[in-house]
C-alpha cells in the first residue's frame, strides 16, 4: 500500500473513532448510569475544547521537528482517551470522566484539519492532489455512515462498552498506521533557518486571505445548521409518523454525501469556490423541498439529493485551504477551520435543543434557509473572483506587512507554495 493509500486507511479509522463517539458515549452513559444526561455532559466535554485546542496543536505540528511523533502522539492519546472514557464512564467520579474528555478532545483536530494537513506532501501539485482531496473528504462521509452503524450493531449483540472499545481500538490502528506515513520525504517540519508561525498565524490567514476568509465564514454558518439536522431529523419523523425514521434520514444524507464526495468532489474543472456554492446551494434547496414532503421515503430521497449536494462541500473547502494557506501556517489553518466548523455544530445542536418545541417543519426551514444564507455569503465575500497566483518574491514581500508577518503571506490572496497552480517540492508520488 502507498504513501497515500496508507494515508486514507488512518484517517477512516480516526474519523470512524471519532465519529462513532457521539452516539456511543450517550448510550454507555444510558446503560451503566440510566441517564443520556450524563453521557451528553461528557460528549460536551469531549467537543468543548476543539476550537481552543486548534490552534494550538496546528502550532505545535508546524514547530515539530519530529512530525511523525506529534501526529502518531496525537492519535494515540486520542485512542486512550476513548479507552479510558470506556473503563470510567459510569464508574469514577465524574470530574475524572470529565477531564479524561477534554484531554482526549484536545487531540481532536488532529483526526480532522490535522489529517487533512498531509495531504499537500503526499501527493504532488495539480489535479491528482484535488483528486486526493476528494478521497480524503470521503473518509469523512463513509465514517459518518458506518461508524453508527457500527456502535449500533455492537451494542445491539452485546452493550456499549465492546462498542467504545471498537472505537479505542480504531484510533489505536490510526496511531499505527499514520507511523508508516513519509513524513520525511515531504519535507514536514520546519526548516532550521524558517520563521516560526506565532499562535495566531492560523488566525490571521482565516481573516486576510480573501479566499480562506469567505470559505471558512460560510462553512461555519452552514455548519450551524447541519449541525441541528440530526436532531430535527429525528423531530421531522416523528411527526411523520415514523418516530424511529430519524436514523433513516441522517443514513440517506450520510450515504448521499458519501456518493457526492466519490463523484461530484472529484471533478476538478470547477474553481473550487464555485463548488462550494453550489454544494450549499444545492444542499439548501433540497432540505428545504423536504419541509413539503409528504411522507417518510419521500423525505428520506431528498434528504439523500441533499448529502449528494454536500458531498463536494469538504473536498473543495479542503482544495482551498491547500492553494491559499500560507506555508507556515498551513496545519493551523486546516485545524482552525475544522475545529470553527465542528464549535458551530454544536452551537446548532444547542440551538435546536432550546427551540425543540417548534414545529419541525419550521426547524428544516431554518436550516435550508442557513445554508442558503452561507451560500450568498460566499458569493459575496469572494466577489472579486480568484486570485492570480503571487509573483515570486510577493509573498515574502506580503508576509512581512501587518502584525501577522510572523505568519508568512497571510495577506496574499495568491496560491501557496502548496498549491496546485504553483511549482512542487519534493513530493512522494502516490496519490489516487
Amino acid at each position: 500500500m502507498g504513501g497515500f493509500g496508507r494515508y486514507l486507511a488512518a484517517a477512516l479509522a480516526a474519523r470512524t473513532a471519532s465519529e462513532g463517539m457521539g452516539m456511543a458515549v450517550v448510550l454507555l452513559a444510558l446503560e451503566r448510569t440510566g441517564s443520556a444526561a450524563h453521557g451528553a455532559f461528557v460528549l460536551t466535554a469531549w467537543l468543548a475544547p476543539h476550537v481552543l485546542a486548534a490552534p494550538l496543536a496546528g502550532a505545535a505540528a508546524a514547530r515539530s521537528r519530529r512530525p511523525r511523533l506529534f501526529h502518531v502522539g496525537a492519535l494515540a492519546g486520542f485512542a486512550a482517551a476513548v479507552a479510558a472514557l470506556t473503563a470510567l464512564l459510569g464508574r469514577a467520579p465524574v470530574p475524572l470522566a470529565l477531564a479524561v474528555a477534554v484531554l482526549g478532545g484536545s487531540c481532536g483536530p488532529m483526526v480532522t484539519g490535522g489529517l487533512s494537513s498531509l495531504v499537500t506532501g503526499l501527493v504532488a501539485a495539480g489535479p491528482g492532489r484535488d483528486r486526493a482531496y476528494g478521497w480524503d473528504a470521503a473518509t469523512y462521509n463513509a465514517a459518518a455512515v458506518t461508524a453508527p452503524a457500527a456502535v449500533g450493531l455492537v451494542t445491539a449483540l452485546g452493550s456499549a462498552g465492546p462498542a467504545m472499545a471498537v472505537l479505542a481500538a480504531s484510533g489505536a490502528l490510526a496511531a499505527v498506521l499514520a507511523a508508516t506515513l513519509p513524513y520525511g520525504d515531504q519535507g514536514a517540519g520546519p526548516a532550521p533557518d524558517a520563521p516560526r508561525a506565532g499562535l495566531g498565524a492560523g488566525l490571521a490567514a482565516l481573516w486576510r486571505v480573501r479566499e480562506l476568509r469567505a470559505v471558512t465564514s460560510a462553512t461555519t454558518l452552514a455548519f450551524v445548521g447541519i449541525g441541528s439536522l440530526t436532531t430535527v431529523s429525528v423531530l421531522l419523523a416523528t411527526e411523520l409518523g415514523s418516530p424511529g425514521g430519524g436514523g433513516v434520514l441522517m443514513t440517506a444524507f450520510a450515504v448521499g454525501a458519501l456518493g457526492g464526495s466519490l463523484t461530484l468532489g472529484r471533478i476538478t474543472s470547477v474553481e473550487p469556490g464555485r463548488l462550494v456554492r453550489w454544494a450549499l446551494a444545492g444542499t439548501g434547496a433540497a432540505l428545504a423541498a423536504a419541509v413539503l414532503a409528504p411522507s417518510l421515503a419521500v423525505t428520506a430521497a431528498l434528504f439523500a439529493v441533499a448529502g449528494v449536494c454536500d458531498g463536494p462541500l469538504l473536498t473543495a473547502t479542503l482544495r482551498i485551504r491547500s492553494e491559499y494557506a500560507p506555508d507556515g501556517a498551513r496545519t493551523q489553518v486546516f485545524t482552525l477551520g475544522a475545529g470553527l466548523k465542528l464549535t458551530a455544530a454544536s452551537a446548532g445542536a444547542a440551538l435546536v435543543g432550546i427551540a425543540a418545541d417548534a414545529p419541525a417543519a419550521a426547524l428544516l426551514t431554518g436550516i435550508a434557509a442557513l445554508l442558503l444564507t452561507a451560500a450568498l455569503l460566499h458569493a459575496l465575500t469572494s466577489a472579486r473572483g480568484p486570485a492570480r497566483p503571487a509573483r515570486a518574491g510577493s509573498a515574502a514581500t506580503a508576509g512581512t506587512a501587518g502584525a501577522a508577518g510572523a505568519a508568512g503571506p497571510a495577506g496574499s490572496t495568491g496560491p501557496s507554495g502548496g498549491s496546485a497552480t504553483t511549482a512542487a517540492g519534493r513530493r512522494t508520488p502516490e496519490g489516487p
